[in-house]
């Protein structure tokens, strides 16, 4: 069972490269230069017309202290964000969440400090600072 199974993946695997290789030479041929997708945010949908990933700028706002930051947004199909990756002016940070609220875990890289946050679901939280 499991031979068959590589074997089909194997030749799978084949096709697609044989599929890529043969649209890179038709683009070669023609000079063709691939566009730039240009916009204000990107929203991904499913079949449903669910948003399921986002990719936004959002504006800095100086009376709350918050530079301006690029926030990517990966939404379960329940529409919550279950993977959230910001980069900031002075930093970035990773959001990952588990399957309920707040349960996650929360890495930071901010100026000149880090730090790295786990939360269960009953809200108990370790965080780790160096």
């Amino acid at each position: 069972m499991k031979a068959k199974l590589l074997l089909v993946l194997t030749l799978a695997n084949m096709a697609l490269l044989v599929f890529s290789l043969s649209q890179t030479r038709v683009a070669a041929a023609a000079n063709a230069q691939a566009p730039v997708l240009r916009g204000r945010a990107l929203e991904i949908v499913d079949d449903q017309g669910r948003v399921r990933s986002t990719l936004t700028v959002i504006p800095a706002d100086p009376r709350m202290g918050y530079p301006e930051t690029v926030l990517l947004r990966l939404i379960d199909s329940r529409g919550r964000p279950s993977v959230k990756i910001a980069a900031t002016e002075d930093g970035a940070a990773l959001g990952l969440g588990g399957e309920s609220d707040p349960t996650g875990i929360s890495l930071m890289a901010r100026g000149t400090t880090t730090s790295l946050k786990l939360t269960n679901k009953d809200g108990h939280e370790q965080a780790y600072k160096p």
